[in-house]
């Protein structure tokens, strides 16, 4: 079991990890909007002519909304997520792009264009620093992007758009091909071990959402947003702990079935399947039963269920689909049970609390990173970002940061400083300068950072003493 364990946990990492990235770039794109493709799927669900109450003014409002302001969300956010606010704008740009430059709803083209236009903005922004002459930072910035923008925008329109267009269809062709083969239930292999991974979001809004989205749009339901999202598999492995194991692991299941089936929070349930990695035989065969039945029952939701619990599943379910969604939660939950019971009885005996302790701190080790000491011995370490924040993330934060980065290019540290609005302030920054009235707004954004306060952007002395202390003075 052991070398099961430290199989999965170096499968994590090296080439794994890379996908884990990967796949958080592809849901970090799509998690924040979940929201408004839930308002989407309402609309469908409700004012279709198929819908519970069909309205022929209200359903005006879907296609418009599937066409633009979704796509236009994932690249803004994409965008936003690579260069703050400058690239969430670019972003939204150059998605404009490939969205009237292609007849589908084109996710994967803001997927695409989205973060590379941030890029771009990024890179040009790094070629320059330090040759804006102070007071013309705006004018630079703002002219910089609306000029790049707007290329990035024409150039989407004639190649990247119906580039990925055609990419879509040939992916829909062969999503088609699979489906009509009857080998979907066969997908299980490859997502319920992604989940176990973390790649849960990647496989979910990076792969199946958007052909879900597609097809939905064709005939107001799909298949896909239950390959990945179906609690029942989860459901059978808490369930046969809950009932075939002992002590404390016994005692946590009920409390984990409450939290993962009603909450939808799936990572919930990869502690017990990782401190006991066979149970990935028994997910896997719940997860292609679940798939079969919904087959079957030609059963499908009209939008992605976030998070994915049975009350989101329900919400997302069209009329006459009840019954095979239900069903094919049930199937799934069963099967896995009766599979996992088997190997949970077996081991009941050996598996103790120091086994589940031991397998959520490989969870925290998979998903999370420990945060990196910033101050010592009144030292600054391990320092490679420092932000400029004021209202607007203009003005004066960027003159303060022009300043900056003379000094520290100066003194021959390569540090990136950057300068944004103080609801933008990435996760990631270390040091982070403002004016001594909106400190305190900025701490609360970012508690974990090391603030310095300041009464002018220019010429303030708290500058060159931040120099001297990361240079180790």
């Amino acid at each position: 079991m052991s070398d099961m364990s430290s199989s999965l946990q170096n499968s994590s990492n090296g080439k794994g990890q890379n996908i884990q990235r990967f796949g958080r770039v592809l849901s970090g794109m799509v998690m924040p909007n979940i929201g408004a493709f839930i308002a989407w799927g309402l609309i469908t669900a409700i004012f279709i002519p198929t819908g519970w109450y069909p309205n022929e003014n209200l359903a005006s409002l879907v296609d418009p909304m599937i066409k633009y302001l979704l796509p236009l969300l994932i690249g803004y956010t994409g965008g936003k997520n690579v260069a703050g606010q400058r690239g969430a704008v670019i972003g939204a740009i150059a998605t404009m792009g490939v969205v009237v430059g292609a007849e589908v709803p084109m996710f994967l083209g803001a997927m695409l264009v989205g973060p590379l236009a941030a890029y771009l903005i990024k890179k040009f922004d790094k070629a320059i620093e330090g040759k804006v002459r102070a007071g013309f930072e705006m004018l630079v910035n703002n002219f910089s992007l609306g000029i790049l923008g707007a290329i990035l925008a024409i150039l989407a329109y004639l190649a990247i758009g119906p580039l990925v267009e055609g990419l879509n269809n040939i992916l829909k062709s062969g999503v088609e091909a699979i489906v009509n083969a009857g080998l979907l239930p066969l997908t299980s292999i490859f997502i319920e071990p992604g989940k176990i991974l973390f790649l849960n979001n990647a496989i979910n809004h990076g792969v199946l959402g958007p052909i879900g989205i597609q097809e939905a749009e064709e005939v107001g339901k799909s298949i896909f947003f239950l390959l990945e999202t179906n609690p029942g598999p989860g459901l059978g492995i808490l369930l046969a702990y809950w009932v075939f194991s002992k002590g404390s692991v016994k005692q946590s299941a009920p409390g984990a079935v409450i939290i993962h089936f009603l909450g939808g929070i799936h990572e919930i349930y990869f502690p017990y399947v990782l401190m006991n990695p066979i149970l990935i035989l028994a997910v896997i065969a719940g997860g292609a039963s679940g798939v079969l039945t919904f087959s079957i029952f030609n059963a499908g939701l009209v939008a992605t269920p976030s998070p994915g619990s049975i009350i989101a599943l329900m919400a997302m379910t069209p009329k006459g689909n009840y019954l095979g969604v239900l069903a094919g939660v049930i199937i799934s939950t069963a099967v896995t049970f009766l599979v996992a019971s088997y190997f949970v009885k077996r081991s009941s005996d050996k598996v103790t609390e120091e086994d589940l302790s031991g397998a959520k701190e490989k969870v925290k080790e998979m998903k999370y990173k420990p945060q990196e000491k910033i101050v010592s011995d009144n030292v600054l370490t391990n320092v490679d970002k420092i932000v400029f924040a004021c209202d607007a993330g203009m003005g004066s934060s960027a003159m303060g940061a022009t300043t900056l980065k003379n000094k520290l290019k100066k003194a021959g540290l390569d540090i990136e400083v950057l300068h944004c609005a103080i609801e933008e302030i990435p996760a990631d920054a270390k040091v982070i300068i403002t004016h001594k009235s909106l400190t305190e707004r900025a701490r609360v954004k970012a508690p974990n950072a090391y603030h310095i306060s300041i009464d002018n952007f220019i010429n303030s002395p708290e500058y060159d003493k931040l120099v001297d202390r990361l240079l180790g003075n």
